[in-house]
């Protein structure tokens, strides 16, 4: 990730041709300026790095009843287990500590269990003879366990210091690449077979390691790749010797499903023996039982202070000083709050709706860099005040950069502060309908990007809330605001109704999406269509008096592709289809409406390549909600209308479950 970073943007590229190439389709689509907003938001992102740990819950949440307050655990996953002095870790990627193991050496578990799982992929069966070829950290782990297990390993790298600790952690016999005649090696160690299998725990961009690995692997033995190499198979070897060419994916079965990762649906026992999780247990018995040991892999060890010397010592490194495993150690007892100041600014002098208005943003993702923070720092009228995100990681980086009061990972913070005026929500969409609600609660004003709420509860909650508030509720239905649109409701000025269709060619995000989930993101005809719908009900002015809906996609979960038809009170209609299905070269959105003598057409919201972007109306939406606050007036956005276009999604849901159309009622929510 490091040598990435370091890459400069044409290096970026070459190093990411698939990105680069959506890069050019969206620059082609959206404009030059929109696609290179998007992609410096992108490129400026912080990212935690690490992905293993150990250390002492401190907290967890309502439904985990595995572990308590004051349990040592040892954690896995990029994102989750970062080098930071407090983390939050899904609980499937948490393995308790065995009494009596050190958290030095649990903080290796993650490292443990790729190996444990590339040693699975090898299907061994007992007696058999393995070569580990490559003996970095994951190499010299992996030869402990094959050790601990009673595999005979030969240890190769091109390293002799590397060979000699594979000596030292188990392994019977040793090859250095480059000195000795690995082929000859080999023969001695098999019985002039070949060994049984290979574990390549290599990390280089070359095809050497899996050549070699069909060369000293006998017939139909079996060759696992752990690490990241050059995977240009030999066809001739693999085919005469039949070989079995297996890739070991991370740490097991578990890995990168979001339902097991994030939401903690494990799987049957009976069915997968060998999760991630279980081979971090495993690992840890084996640390445990004394049969693994890594003390010897700990080669040097840093205070999180230092931690950027760590780094040096792996990417630079001038004196060549030999290093394996390099722990960074944090302070236990220095204090964490939710908190951190940044710039030094006192309390504001007049509080209250002048301007420049206070801002706490919640929620600090890709698209709050990429389009909302450029508005809220370039606003004459807003300032940003303070940022909270889940992790504080981007918050942090957010509020240096923008030199705020504080950053924060707990969203009360910005609630519980008279400095903030208006609070504006960007986070996951199943958090809006509750932090939009604390903010009108607090009294603030409030703007939540759409969703308002992903569920009837939730819509019920912040209606009530935005009902009794002193604070007034805006949610980012941008693209009324947008030039297009009021050009395009004029074919409303008149007495016959309107007609409108809206074309959607949408990108397909996988299944496991966390948009896709019902509980985290509402899917995509809530989280996304209601652009569509608040268009087609500001461009006929009217209210919807039913919807129906039919999909295209097989099978359960919720749909990606649509085509959805509102009935209007005055007799207008719309037709809106969203689609996967398209080419992604194709523009995104195209609207035509037709009415009183009238046609008007929306391509994109943008010019092509050479436009200075698209407007989808975000600017000037903020600008009328601003307006609106500092002139004491109710907010641009009609309460009943934003009620009834997140009912009008919950109702094509319903259409989509029933096959018959639904009648949208909001009553009971005014």
């Amino acid at each position: 990730m490091i040598e990435l970073g370091k890459k400069n943007y044409l290096g970026k590229a070459r190093e990411r041709p698939d990105l680069a190439k959506k890069v050019l389709d969206k620059a082609r689509n959206d404009g030059l300026i929109s696609t290179y907003k998007a992609v410096m938001a992108r490129l400026e992102e912080a990212q935690p790095l690490g992905y293993s740990c150990s250390g002492e819950v401190i907290a967890v949440g309502s439904d985990v009843e595995e572990f308590s307050v004051g349990d040592f655990v040892a954690c896995a996953g990029a994102g989750y287990a970062n080098h930071g002095e407090v983390v939050s870790v899904p609980k499937n990627l948490c393995t308790a500590v065995p009494e009596g193991v050190d958290l030095a050496d649990a903080a290796f578990v993650t490292i443990g269990a790729i190996a444990m799982q590339g040693i699975r992929r090898a299907d061994l069966t007992p007696g058999e003879r393995v070569a580990v070829l490559g003996l970095g950290l994951v190499g010299q782990t992996a030869t402990q366990i094959l050790d601990a297990y009673g595999f005979p390993v030969l240890g190769i790298d091109i390293d002799p210091a590397q060979v000699e600790r594979g000596l030292n952690a188990g392994a019977t016999e040793g090859a250095v690449i480059g000195d000795d005649d690995v082929g000859a090696a080999v023969e001695a160690f098999s019985d002039g077979h070949g060994v049984d299998a290979t574990l390549i725990a290599a990390s280089t961009s070359s095809d050497e390691p899996v050549e070699m690995a069909g060369k000293i692997t006998r017939e139909q033995g079996r060759v696992s790749v752990v690490g990241q190499v050059g995977m240009d198979v030999p066809r001739e070897v693999y085919y005469d010797k039949e070989l079995d060419f297996r890739i070991s994916r991370s740490y097991g079965p578990g890995r990168y499903d979001r339902n097991y990762e994030e939401n903690g649906l494990d799987y049957p026992i009976g069915y997968v023996r060998w999760t991630e999780n279980r081979n971090m247990r495993e690992c840890l018995r084996l640390l445990a039982d004394d049969r693994v040991n890594f003390e010897p892999l700990r080669t040097h060890q840093f205070s999180i202070d230092n931690a950027t010397d760590a780094y040096e010592l792996i990417l630079e490194n001038p004196d060549n000083e030999a290093f394996t495993g390099i722990l960074l150690e944090y302070d236990v007892e220095r204090k964490h709050p939710t908190k951190r100041p940044h710039a030094d600014r006192s309390s504001r002098v007049s509080p209250g709706r002048t301007s420049p208005l206070s801002v706490g943003l919640v929620g600090a993702g890709s698209f709050a860099r990429g389009k909302l923070l450029p508005i809220l720092t370039d606003h004459d009228d807003l300032e940003l005040h303070a940022v909270c995100s889940g992790t504080g990681v981007s918050a942090s980086s957010v509020a240096d950069e923008h030199e705020c009061a504080y950053s924060t990972s707990d969203y009360t913070e910005i609630m519980d502060d008279a400095d903030v005026d208006m609070v504006v929500v960007a986070t996951r969409h199943d958090l809006h309908a509750e932090v939009a609600t604390a903010a009108l609660e607090a009294g603030k004003d409030v703007h939540v990007e759409k969703p308002l709420a992903i569920n009837e509860d939730g819509l019920g909650t912040v209606a009530a809330a935005a009902r009794e508030s002193d604070g007034r509720l805006m949610v980012g239905f941008n693209r009324r605001f947008a030039p297009a649109a009021r050009e395009m409701k004029a074919v409303s000025d008149g007495p016959s109704p309107v007609m409108l269709t809206y074309r959607v060619n949408a990108d397909k995000i996988p299944a496991d999406h966390w948009i896709n989930d019902p509980e985290e993101g509402g899917g995509r005809v809530v989280g996304e269509v209601c652009h569509f719908v608040d268009f087609a009900r500001f461009v006929a002015d009217a209210s919807i008096e039913q919807v129906s809906a039919s999909t295209a996609d097989e099978g359960a979960g919720l749909p990606q592709n649509v085509q959805i038809t509102l009935t209007f009170e005055d007799g207008s209609t719309a037709g809106i289809t969203y689609t996967t299905f398209g080419d992604s070269s194709l523009a995104k959105e195209y609207a035509e409406a037709f009415g009183n003598g009238q046609t008007a057409t929306v391509d994109n919201f943008t010019g092509g390549w050479l436009s200075f972007g698209q407007d989808k109306g975000h600017e000037a939406e903020f600008d009328a909600f601003v307006d609106a606050i500092l002139a004491g007036d109710p907010s641009p956005l009609p309460l009943e209308q934003t009620v009834e276009v997140t009912e009008a999604t919950f109702g094509i849901n319903k259409s989509l479950r029933t096959t018959s159309p639904v009648d949208i009622e909001v009553e009971d929510y005014l």
